[in-house]
């Protein structure tokens, strides 16, 4: 009988064993401390899973650069991937179970997290010369905005309806509907009207935005972290024109208000269970070692000891953690502000502006601007995270 125990033991062990997916190496590379070049390492030579989450972080760092082609392979190589990710998904559906970490599927990102590589799509569009693209990736960044628990919140970027209602206005069509939406949403008082004229299009944004972590006893609980900006508005200097520009959206707030997950009830599910199985594998362990003692009962207690141990097998391959993968080089406020400028060269200026409106002048970036002639937009898009003064 206690050879049978020990066998039936040996034999669970090694099964559960199985149902945990080992860690690949990570890939042997030496980080160069340049953001594009580190990025597309990471992405042919990293796990599969993680992916997109580096083409999002890469395709940011070379917009920052003023490198557009590379932002743009970048992203439409992710959205295409994000776009065929359905609930289906093998991996995703394997992360529900209780022995495969969430961080295990491939990442997607929150909604807040898709809505903006969708935006930056937009931008890139636009600057190409394709306003009716770039329209399509603000709604569809508004559509992915908009898978939330928390419906109070869906698809409330005021800026993603506020540039779809611009676009529509500056191709002849009626984009009041899209303007009310977004003045509906807005909190800083009235927007500015559409101006079917302007020709330069400055997208500005300023902060550090939200990050991932996990609480909880098992880490079962996906919080984020945002922390206070030093930058609060910015102002545009082109010409003799001076324009404050006020946020229109706070990634800070997107990201905590996203209410609940579906993986998150998974995830707690997996919590409770694995406290159970160890409580109870504790208490059968305990029980089976006392009753052992007896020669009379030690076969019950030798039971009680292999079904102990296995409770603690059980529980120890239960892997509960949220996936705290992150885009973390998101700003925190996204602005905007369209000029009517004369075809040729310009210069502009983009202050950063502190709590107080003082500026920040390490921040400052100035750009040489070479205005198309009509029809043709000139988009500009400027981060206090720029690396380069570089126009885009």
């Amino acid at each position: 009988m206690k050879f049978r125990h020990l066998f039936l033991l040996s034999s669970l062990g090694l099964a559960l064993s199985g149902c945990v997916s080992s860690r690949p190496a990570k890939s042997a590379w030496t980080p160069t401390g340049d953001a594009v070049t580190d990025g597309k390492t990471a992405i042919a030579g990293g796990p599969a899973r993680d992916k997109v989450w580096w083409q999002y972080r890469t395709a940011l760092a070379a917009m920052r650069r003023g490198e557009t082609t590379e932002a743009k392979s970048l992203l439409d190589d992710a959205l295409l991937t994000v776009g065929s990710i359905s609930s289906g998904d093998k991996e995703a559906r394997k992360s529900r179970g209780y022995f495969q970490e969430e961080s295990r599927k491939a990442f997607r990102g929150e909604p807040y997290e898709r809505a903006m590589a969708n935006y930056y799509r937009g931008i890139l569009y636009w600057m190409d010369g394709e306003p009716d693209n770039a329209r399509a990736c603000f709604r569809n960044a508004q559509f992915q905005d908009g898978d939330v628990e928390n419906k109070q919140y869906a698809g409330d970027f005021v800026l993603l309806d506020y540039l779809d209602g611009l676009v529509t206005t500056k191709l002849a069509g009626d984009g009041s509907d899209a303007l009310k939406r977004a003045q509906s949403t807005f909190k800083g008082g009235a927007l500015q009207p559409y101006d079917s004229k302007a020709n330069v299009l400055f997208f500005v944004e300023f902060g550090k935005g939200p990050t991932k972590y996990a609480t909880g006893g098992d880490g079962e609980e996906l919080r984020f972290r945002t922390v206070p900006s030093a930058v609060h508005s910015a102002r545009l200097m082109v010409g003799e024109q001076i324009i404050l520009l006020a946020p229109y959206d706070d990634l800070n707030f997107q990201a905590t208000t996203r209410g609940g997950r579906v993986m998150d009830h998974v995830l707690a599910n997996k919590a409770v269970f694995k406290s159970a199985t160890d409580a109870v594998g504790t208490a059968a362990l305990v029980s089976g070692i006392v009753v052992a003692q007896n020669r009379n009962t030690r076969e019950v207690g030798l039971g009680l000891v292999a079904a102990g141990l296995l409770g603690k097998i059980i529980s120890s391959a239960t892997t509960p953690a949220a996936d705290t993968r992150c885009w973390e080089t998101l700003p925190q406020y996204l602005s905007f502000a369209a000029a009517v400028l004369p075809a040729g060269q310009h210069l502009a200026t983009v202050e950063f502006l502190d709590s107080m409106g003082m500026i920040i002048p390490r921040l400052t970036k100035t750009v040489t601007l070479n205005v198309a002639p009509e029809p043709r937009d000139t988009v500009v898009f400027v981060s206090d995270h720029s690396q380069t003064s570089k126009p885009l």
